[in-house]
């Protein structure tokens, strides 16, 4: 009775800790249990709206996977963890309107000061986060790919676009050649086409995600073109066609979120790159004078 106690306290009741836990446990899954695992975060709405004949229809499993997964990661049942789901939609879907609505209902005594300490803990928290579950082998990595490219195209969609935004500014700066991918006439698509396999990419997007940014990273991941993805989840639709990715989950206040975490790692990238390739020129001068 108690280790049944132990394991109910242990069970994610909000989808942030529910997403880590999934993310912690999906190599260790049974095939189909990551499947529809996979699906129920690459689909939340699905999973907070359907049925379980029509989410497990979708998912392409048996309704009694659902149930499976369910007690898999500690819930009583399937609609213990779809109120899970249910609970993110709730808070995803408030309006601007409304978020500010629940900030004036929130009591703050001085409201601006409270904002902003709202907004500095939550930077602060994600960028913590980050800085204690990225990996610096993967960061080497990378940059060995993009300091190697001829030209670094740059997708970024809505939310994301401040990051392809400071990159070019950082990567003009520094004289690194690079596309971004964004036009006002809409020849996106068309841009990221000039890419070749001497070149790489970054994309980045979050959930929901942005349906072109997937389907461009995913054109020149089929053209053998590298991309480096930066996402929210190890099941993110970017992170089947990249070459390295990195998972940065942003912490919101009030339902607002920032890019702090993620600025901070697109902020390396052009530094590094410069680096590398200054310290492979001076090599390779050395090298001649050598011989």
């Amino acid at each position: 009775m108690d280790n049944e106690i132990e394991t109910r306290t242990k069970v994610p009741r909000d989808f942030e800790s529910l997403r880590s836990t999934i993310i912690e446990r999906k190599n260790a899954m049974p095939k189909r249990l990551a499947q529809v695992a996979a699906f129920a975060l690459g689909n939340p709405d699905e999973i907070a709206f359907g049925t379980t004949a029509s989410i497990a229809t979708a998912a392409d499993v048996q309704p009694s996977t659902l149930v499976r997964l369910a007690h898999h990661l500690g819930y009583e049942g399937f609609s213990d963890l779809q109120s899970i789901f249910r609970e993110r939609l709730r808070d995803r879907t408030l309006s601007y309107e409304e978020r500010l609505i629940t900030l004036e209902q929130s009591g703050i005594k001085d409201e601006d000061a409270g904002i902003l300490s709202g907004f500095l803990a939550a930077a602060s928290q994600s960028v913590n986060k980050l800085a204690a579950t990225i990996e610096t082998d993967t960061f080497a990595k990378a940059v060995d790919v993009l300091a190697a490219a001829e030209t670094i195209y740059l997708i970024a969609k809505r939310r994301s676009y401040p990051l392809s935004a400071h990159m070019t500014y950082a990567f003009s700066k520094l004289n690194i050649r690079h596309q971004i991918v964004a036009s006002p006439n809409g020849i996106d698509g068309e841009l990221a086409r000039f890419a070749t396999e001497r070149d790489a990419a970054i994309a980045a997007s979050f959930s929901p995600y942005a349906a072109d940014s997937l389907a461009q990273a995913q054109d020149l991941a089929g053209r053998n073109v590298p991309v480096i993805a930066i996402t929210d989840s190890a099941f993110s639709p970017l992170t089947a066609c990249a070459t390295h990715w990195f998972e940065v989950a942003e912490a919101d206040f009030a339902g607002f979120r920032s890019l702090s975490a993620s600025m901070a790692l697109i902020m390396a990238f052009p530094v590094a790159i410069a680096e590398r390739r200054r310290k492979d020129a001076v090599a390779k001068s050395h090298k001649t004078k050598m011989e």
